[in-house]
């Protein structure tokens, strides 16, 4: 056995961190690229899909308004924005795709041919949405958090059954998560219940140990929100790595990657000077 040691495929999670401003969008897209991320990941929603009227119309103080419909609206990009990513994202050579939150969505993401899917920890037990990213038959990131081992088995099944690759990723969901939460065993125990590709999906206060343990245990995903300030208003802005870090977490989970070597022991030829100079023969 020789098995190498592979980079985890980095992802930054903007969701919604980009507060509806596109420039906001392009700025975080544009310091993922130059840090070494492969991608760039957005939450999308039809509001009125996956929030009923009453709870549209309830009271929400937010730089949009007053009510809860403000708020999401003020979120949520149109076609021709999300037509400007896909170009820009294009023009950076980098990756992007999102979450789709309901049905509708994940129409919207294929007319702009979404390269890859990701179904978030709360959408996991949305049995037609799951159904319907699986029937696609893109690779699809599967999130764990708050994920009973019953529930994940039937979206594996589906999976499975639609022949529809997919990664599952680890995940707590917990908004910071307190590093004592992690519980990152979870990422080689779920790598041998279903023999699959098992990432980590973070949003954890620290800015690279969780992540770093993750890598070392096997990740082969690693997903982080970013930001442009985590004081910016924003639910996600707390567990999010500045851009000013960015470089810095991606630099040292790359040193991870490479620290670890293959699956194997056996002298390293810088070794055998050494050796030949120092080791007493018996």
């Amino acid at each position: 056995m020789n098995t190498k040691f592979s980079k985890p495929y980095l992802i930054a999670e903007i969701g919604i961190n980009h507060n509806g401003d596109m420039d906001i969008a392009k700025k975080l897209i544009l310091e993922a690229s130059k840090s070494g991320f492969d991608a760039v990941k957005f939450q999308k929603r039809t509001i009125t899909e996956v929030y009923s009227e009453e709870f549209l119309e309830s009271p929400r103080e937010s730089p949009w308004g007053k009510t809860q419909r403000d708020q999401k609206n003020g979120l949520e990009f149109d076609l021709n924005q999300y037509q400007e990513i896909d170009r820009y994202c294009k023009e950076l050579k980098i990756d992007w795709f999102a979450s789709p939150w309901d049905l509708k969505s994940i129409d919207f993401l294929e007319n702009l041919n979404c390269k890859f899917y990701k179904i978030a920890s709360p959408m996991l037990t949305n049995s037609p949405l799951v159904k319907k990213i699986a029937s696609i038959g893109k690779k699809t990131f599967i999130s764990t958090g708050m994920s009973s081992l019953e529930e994940i088995d039937s979206v594996v099944k589906i999976f499975d059954t639609n022949k529809c690759p997919y990664e599952l990723m680890h995940c707590v969901s917990t908004y910071p998560m307190e590093s004592s939460d992690a519980n990152l065993l979870s990422i080689p125990y779920l790598k041998s219940r279903y023999n699959v590709d098992v990432g980590w999906s973070g949003h954890e206060k620290s800015l690279v140990t969780i992540s770093l343990l993750a890598a070392s245990l096997g990740a082969t995903s690693i997903e982080r929100h970013i930001t442009l300030d985590r004081t910016m208003y924003g639910s996600d802005q707390a567990a999010s790595i500045e851009v000013k870090n960015a470089k810095s977490f991606v630099d040292a989970i790359l040193s991870v990657s490479l620290s670890m070597g293959v699956y194997d022991k056996q002298i390293n030829k810088k070794e055998i000077p050494i050796k030949e100079k120092l080791q007493i023969k018996l």
